[in-house]
């Protein structure tokens, strides 16, 4: 049976177009596969800063919001090594991914845990993984120049080492009801032929 990580990021709630396409996605295989499900937003993970930071580089004599950011980095880790495949909703939110997306990358990039480096330089850990990248935007930025999101996850996933990644598009979400509802149509069919 697949074991899938499902992460969704958008702050929208019931009126979100990501957390919809995954919601359906989930509904589809929750039958036929082991799914861990995370909602950043509902359940969102500390900012990093120092405190944060230094605890995860293993600093010694842990503060309690040391330990705890610690205990909740290791647990999105193991998260990810007990995963086939991540299905990770990131909405294009001011031209790149929600700031909830961004702190799970912040607590789960772990130098000598998710990566390490190499003479030959940095090199990921977290390999033989696959990784789907649903992301949703109002208006049409697929392949110019003012899409920052998928450069930025091909970038991240890939030096935690996963590299096989696809990413699924809905586009014109916010150009009026017929090109937002064909956009989705199309991210919906695209997003089960991956599974």
């Amino acid at each position: 049976m697949a074991s899938i990580l499902v992460l969704k990021s958008s702050i929208l709630g019931d009126h979100s177009s990501s957390s919809t396409l995954i919601n359906e996605l989930v509904d589809n295989l929750r039958n036929t596969a082991s799914i861990i499900e995370r909602d950043l937003a509902t359940n969102p993970v500390p900012v990093l800063d120092s405190e944060i930071m230094m605890g995860l580089r293993g600093a010694e004599n842990l503060s309690e919001r040391q330990q705890r950011a610690l205990a909740l980095s290791d647990q999105l880790i193991t998260e990810i090594q007990v995963s086939d495949t991540l299905v990770i909703a990131a909405p294009m939110y001011n031209f790149s991914v929600p700031t909830q997306l961004k702190n799970w990358i912040d607590l789960i990039a772990r130098a000598d845990v998710t990566f390490t480096y190499t003479e030959q330089g940095p090199k990921g850990l977290l390999t033989d993984k696959k990784a789907i990248v649903v992301t949703t935007r109002g208006g049409i930025h697929k392949d110019s120049p003012n899409d920052h999101v998928v450069g930025y996850m091909k970038t991240v996933l890939g030096f935690i080492g996963i590299s096989d990644i696809e990413f699924v598009y809905s586009e014109a979400l916010a150009m009026g009801d017929e090109p937002a509802k064909t956009s989705m149509d199309s991210a919906r069919r695209t997003l089960l032929s991956l599974f």
